[in-house]
């Protein structure tokens, strides 16, 4: 694993923008290992230098083979190649963990809108329509490409679930008695594999308010598509619908469904209840994580994230009751196990 090495980066930039200058010693980043420095440009503009200590591991995905190009710069390639907007890239020396990217700003649509909260409904119309148009651009991927080589398998799903019970409840003391542990494993295993039996397209995998950056003109760029793989089409609606970060009322999110499934051609009732049992996949283990990158990473700013992550769990199951006796089981369970944050 290389070492943060500034002469490096000073190597990198001379080749690719001599006389450029850095400007701000280490940037805000998120949750990842990954650091970011600005740089000023010569002649104006700016653009950012990415440390990427593991730069050929994925973020999250457990089985991973062996690649020769960062999955970073091959997503950021196939992307590009599809017309999504993603950074520029100015340069990279991936032995010593640097790369030279566009520098997009500070605004996030996660930030964005805390300016502009009157841009809401059209921005996350575009990222719906936007993600639509990239889901049937990229229906037939290269061959060999890297997206193509993981998907959310039912061991991959069951992974997502299971992190959520070692890390939402366990490590937080809510140790299920046998009988409740053998109930919720065997839901877990019964929901992983339905979802993992839909067919399958590209995800970008986190596709939410903090990985989209607002560009002049309220268009979308998209960042953080490192760990994209195959997987059901709502898997990134989930994240961008009912994201931790943000809170929606179920009109707004029920109107982005529709816009979506005019523009892809699906049926809304099966996306709708496909939504709600992937968002009970996904929320489970988001909450899960959250708690995971406090102990294990030192980082507790996402620990306000977990209750109301577990509210859009709960949000799910409500309106899976009665229709699944799984989700009617996981809905009583958590409610007895989890009651204060569950409600």
């Amino acid at each position: 694993m290389p070492e943060l090495d500034f002469d490096k980066l000073e190597s990198l930039v001379q080749a690719h923008a001599p006389g450029a200058r850095l400007v701000q010693a280490e940037m805000p980043g998120g949750a990842s290992t990954r650091r970011y420095f600005r740089l000023e440009l010569p002649g104006g503009g700016r653009a950012v230098a990415m440390f990427v200590p593991e730069g050929s591991k994925p973020e999250e995905i457990a089985k991973e083979g062996v690649h020769r190009r960062w999955p970073f710069l091959e997503v950021r390639d196939l992307l590009e190649a599809h017309g999504v907007d993603v950074p520029r890239l100015y340069g990279e020396d991936t032995q010593s963990g640097w790369l030279l990217l566009e520098d997009l700003g500070d605004d996030t649509l996660a930030n964005y809108l805390l300016r502009n909260e009157g841009s809401r409904e059209a921005l996350y119309r575009r990222a719906v329509l936007d993600l639509a148009r990239a889901q049937k651009a990229l229906a037939q991927l290269p061959a060999g490409s890297v997206v193509a080589s993981r998907a959310f398998d039912h061991d991959l799903l069951r992974w997502e679930i299971d992190h959520f019970r070692e890390w939402g409840l366990e490590a937080r003391g809510h140790l299920l008695p046998s009988e409740d542990r053998a109930r919720f494993e065997a839901i877990a295993d019964r929901l992983a594999t339905r979802i993992a039996s839909w067919p399958r397209g590209f995800v970008h995998r986190d596709y939410q308010s903090r990985n989209l950056m607002v560009r002049p003109g309220e268009t979308l760029c998209w960042i953080d598509f490192q760990d994209a793989l195959l997987g059901p089409q709502v898997y990134d609606l989930v994240a961008l619908l009912n994201d931790s970060y943000q809170m929606f009322d179920r009109a707004f999110v029920e109107e982005r469904l529709r816009e979506y499934c005019a523009s892809i051609g699906s049926d809304l009732a099966e996306v709708t209840a496909q939504f709600d049992y992937v968002t009970v996949q996904r929320k489970l283990k988001d909450a899960g994580r959250f708690v995971f990158i406090d102990r294990r990473k030192g980082n507790d700013s996402f620990l306000r994230f977990v209750t109301p992550t577990i509210h859009k769990v709960r949000e799910a199951l409500d309106r899976l009751h009665g229709r699944d006796e799984d989700m009617n089981a996981l809905r009583s369970l958590l409610k007895r196990v989890l009651p204060d944050e569950f409600g």
